[in-house]
């Protein structure tokens, strides 16, 4: 009997090994990581006003230009996602989810819901913040996007195609850090600028946006913002995602909370015209690129710099210029700010010399 007895304590307590032994290989860095963040993890309900113009008497292209369009305003409701970074419930998110917003509601986890006011939101680098009203909330951990390897795991979470209603919950992808620096510069369509992103194929999708992508620690190292697909946005991810560094966004995020702005005032105090080879032939210039100065304000960034009027700038921070509008997409590239200095190369005199110059700040009238 007591053999029989310990053979079925040996038999027990192997079953309850083996049980504990998948328990345990079901648990991993990953999971850890998701459960970690997902407290933490915002669903930001929108209701936007958009604007669009109908001309219901003619849909030619050729009347459009004859009569007058009408404007229509309609509320629209948007979904994106959100991470909240404090206890008292500050929340960032991308500003193109919140843009135009009439009204924000964020749920989190569990389903509570929170109305949200803007703190302040930045449409150059699209980031915002938010704040909840209460205390004690879930916040994530933030990492340290300057030190990531490429081909570590990514987590991205979020609330995709509005699944988060579904259950309360943020839903998990899981992928790779696949680059680092990824530069975009300013993009036309919306002049947003999208520098030293971070590229993942942990899939991202509608509803993403401004949600984070963790690291196996369970720490943001980025917030998701945009993807690459097939041929638009709608039809989802195709591995191929790219999300802001958590250190920009903190970054910008501490300046939104301070100031409630990004102070942009930036004055250079120099106006310039592009270089042709009509002028170059005029001005016996040996190149027929580059800007020329052709104006100064007294007392500006520009007269301080030691610049004159016919100078050529034929660089700025090391990349040719030929225009205004060069000179000044190199300086929202760079996100640059009053007391920031540009580096310019300048053609006087049959010679070149490098130029230092401070940005000034613009005075509001």
């Amino acid at each position: 009997m007591k053999t029989k007895n310990f053979f079925l304590f040996i038999l027990i307590s192997g079953l309850t090994y083996a049980q504990s032994s998948v328990l345990e290989s079901r648990t991993n860095a990953i999971t850890n990581a998701i459960q970690k963040v997902s407290p933490a993890v915002a669903s930001i309900n929108v209701v936007q006003l958009r604007e669009y113009r109908t001309n219901s008497l003619f849909d030619d292209p050729f009347f459009r230009n004859l009569f007058p369009y009408e404007l229509h305003r309609e509320r629209v409701k948007s979904t994106g996602s959100g991470v909240v970074i404090s206890p008292d419930g500050y929340v960032i998110s991308n500003h193109h989810v919140i843009e135009n917003a009439l009204e924000i509601v964020v749920t989190l986890p569990g389903g509570n819901e929170y109305p949200a006011v803007i703190i302040g939101s930045d449409p150059l680098t699209d980031l915002s913040l938010l704040k909840l009203e209460g205390s004690d909330f879930p916040y994530a951990e933030i990492g340290d996007s300057d030190n990531l390897i490429i081909g570590e795991w990514a987590i991205a979470l979020g609330n995709p195609f509005g699944l988060f209603d579904v259950n309360d919950e943020p839903t998990a992808t899981a992928g790779i850090i696949s680059a680092v620096d990824m530069d975009f510069g300013t993009i036309e369509s919306t002049g947003r600028v999208y520098q030293d992103m971070i590229q993942t194929d942990a899939a991202i999708n509608p509803g993403n946006s401004g949600g984070p992508l963790v690291n196996t620690l369970g720490e943001v190292i980025a917030i998701n913002t945009f993807i690459f697909s097939g041929s638009n946005y709608s039809e989802g991810s195709i591995g191929i995602g790219f999300a802001i560094p958590i250190n920009k966004a903190i970054t910008i995020a501490a300046e939104l909370q301070e100031f409630g702005e990004i102070d942009r005032n930036f004055y250079t105090g120099i106006q310039v015209q592009p270089n042709n080879a009509r002028i170059a032939s005029y001005l016996d210039i040996p190149f027929d690129d580059g800007a020329i100065v052709i104006e100064i304000d007294r007392n500006s960034a520009a007269e301080n710099a030691g610049i004159e009027v016919a100078d050529i700038i034929v660089s700025v921070n090391n990349i040719a210029v030929n225009s205004a509008s060069d000179i000044i997409d190199i300086i929202n590239t760079n996100d640059l700010r009053p007391g920031d200095k540009l580096r310019l190369r300048i053609y006087r005199d049959g010679k070149y010399s490098n130029v230092i110059l401070k940005l000034g700040r613009l005075r509001r009238t």
